[in-house]
């Protein structure tokens, strides 16, 4: 009897050994696949952080810089310019380009000191930034002392006056004049919008050659209202000395240009000693 109730105690003792074996064995699994889950989540996890991060520094290098170097191109209250650099040989004067921003708000006073007086006009930065600014960038490289006034047309719906070539200087005309201009071009300002009357009496206009961003340093003055098209930038308006300009125009001119531009150089010689902006 005792040996019957050994085997079935050493039988049952062995079943629990098994079972116990086997819960461990379960157990150990248990534990291994939780680990590598969790290990694998923490990678995730890890992984989308980094992404995130990443994306986020691209985001700040994409948005801060920009917005600090649109602040630092352009403060407040200016307005961008572009200035389109010209290398045309002789007919060029290089005087570098103006600063890239300039002033939109208020007016400037143009001054105009000639050989027969002084001529002012009034120029509205908030119509014509870019172009103020060229003009008074212009007037301190001293860009038109002792130049002169090289074209005059003289007709009954046309009367203008037109100056501002670099190389136009000296005694007496030459067929050249006209053609010259400073270092850069820029885009047109304050077109005019009054098609029965763009160019009015005592306005100030920029010169072009005819084609969008070709403006320079030469301008026209005009006397009686001038019905041209609407290209031209429309500066500002004389406020002081047009009657010296009407009597440039009333003593005509030399037809030199009659052919092809119109009018002629002025018999009465109007001549820049200095022009500023301030």
């Amino acid at each position: 009897m005792s040996s019957i109730k050994d085997r079935q105690r050493a039988a049952a003792r062995a079943r629990l050994e098994k079972e116990m074996a086997e819960r461990a064995a379960a157990a150990r699994k248990r534990r291994q696949r939780q680990t590598i889950i969790g290990s694998a989540i923490a990678v995730v996890v890890i992984a989308g952080a980094t992404v995130w991060l990443v994306n986020a520094m691209k985001d700040d290098k994409k948005k801060s810089p920009s917005a600090s170097s649109s602040a630092a191109a352009v403060p407040a209250g200016f307005t961008a310019c572009t200035w389109t650099p010209q290398t045309g040989g002789g007919k060029v004067k290089d005087v570098g380009t103006p600063p890239p921003t300039a002033p939109k708000t208020g007016t400037s006073t143009l001054t105009m000191d000639t050989n027969l007086g002084k001529i002012t006009a009034t120029l509205d930065k908030s119509k014509v930034p870019c172009t103020t600014s060229s003009f008074a960038y212009l007037g301190s490289k001293k860009f038109w002392d002792n130049t002169k006034c090289h074209r005059l047309v003289n007709e009954k719906s046309f009367q203008v006056l037109q100056c501002g070539d670099p190389f136009a200087t000296g005694k007496g005309y030459r067929e050249t004049d006209g053609q010259g201009g400073p270092s850069y071009t820029m885009a047109e300002e304050n077109l005019p919008t009054d098609t029965n009357n763009p160019y009015p009496e005592g306005s100030i206009a920029m010169a072009n050659t005819g084609q969008p961003g070709s403006t320079g340093s030469q301008f026209f003055i005009v006397t009686a209202d001038t019905k041209l098209p609407a290209n031209y930038t429309l500066l500002g308006k004389v406020t002081s000395g047009l009657d010296i300009v009407k009597d440039v125009v009333k003593a005509g001119d030399d037809g030199a240009f009659a052919s092809s531009a119109g009018g002629g150089h002025p018999k009465k010689e109007l001549v820049f000693k200095t022009i500023t902006v301030s």
